[in-house]
Formats: structure tokens, C-alpha cells, sequence
């Protein structure tokens, strides 16, 4: 399946007019042809930025409900992998979220990804992929 994988920064972005990247986001959000798919640890840390508001919260629970966002499961199966990502990339250090979004890249062989996080995504390497390619 081909799909652009997407961290929380754009999605909060999205979301809040008054974020500094939201056109810049909106933009490149404009520009996909392939859906957008995360997963559960990115959403949480997209609601947690979020709760300046319940109403932008409501609003990344309508891009999960009208599918414009797509999660992919992560399960027992995933934990070992993530826990070695987030070993591995101790130093910077790799939050959840992020090990979440280089194991779908992984199991899905994905390798773009709409993220804010430049300097810690132009690090991470995708297994048998090499590097991401990062959006905006």
C-alpha cells in the first residue's frame, strides 16, 4: 500500500490556524495523492498538544472518524522492534511516537514521512530502506 506516513506537528498544525507551520503543512497536505497513515502513539501526543482545546481535539477525532487519516495496528508483535528503535536512538533521545512511525516505515516499506521533526527523522533509517524522505 502506498501511503505517507504522518507525525503529530503536522497533524496538530493542521489543525490550529494559529501554528506557525499550519500553511506550509496545509500545502504539502494538498499536494498527496496517497493517504496519510500513523498510528496510536503519534494521535496521543497529537491530542496532548492539542488540549489547549477540546474543540481541535474534536478535530483530529474527525480525520480519524472520516478516515482521512489512517492507523495502522501496532501490537505484542511490534514491541520488540520498538524498544530496540528507541534503544538504538537513545542519545537523541526517540520518543514513542517516533518508534511507532519508523516501525510502520519498517513493516509497510514506507518511506516518506510529513513531519516537523526534520533534524530527528534526516537520523532515523528505515531498515532494508535506508533514509526517510521527509515532507515539507
Amino acid at each position: 500500500m502506498a501511503a505517507v506516513l504522518v507525525d503529530a506537528g503536522p497533524l496538530v498544525a493542521l489543525i490550529d490556524r494559529s501554528d506557525r507551520h499550519h500553511e506550509v503543512c496545509k500545502a504539502v497536505l494538498q499536494s498527496l495523492t496517497d493517504p496519510l497513515l500513523s498510528a496510536w502513539p503519534v494521535v496521543t501526543e497529537a491530542m496532548y498538544l492539542l488540549g489547549f482545546s477540546w474543540r481541535a481535539q474534536e478535530g483530529l477525532w474527525d480525520l480519524i472518524a472520516s478516515q482521512a487519516l489512517a492507523l495502522a495496528p501496532l501490537d505484542h508483535a511490534d514491541a520488540p522492534r520498538l524498544r530496540e528503535l528507541m534503544h538504538k536512538y537513545r542519545d537523541l533521545p526517540m520518543d514513542l511516537a517516533d518508534a511507532a512511525l519508523v516501525r510502520l516505515a519498517e513493516r509497510e516499506r514506507l518511506r516518506r514521512v510529513f513531519t516537523l521533526d526534520r533534524r530527528h527523522f534526516a537520523l532515523y533509517r528505515v531498515a532494508r530502506l535506508g533514509r526517510f524522505v521527509v515532507l515539507p
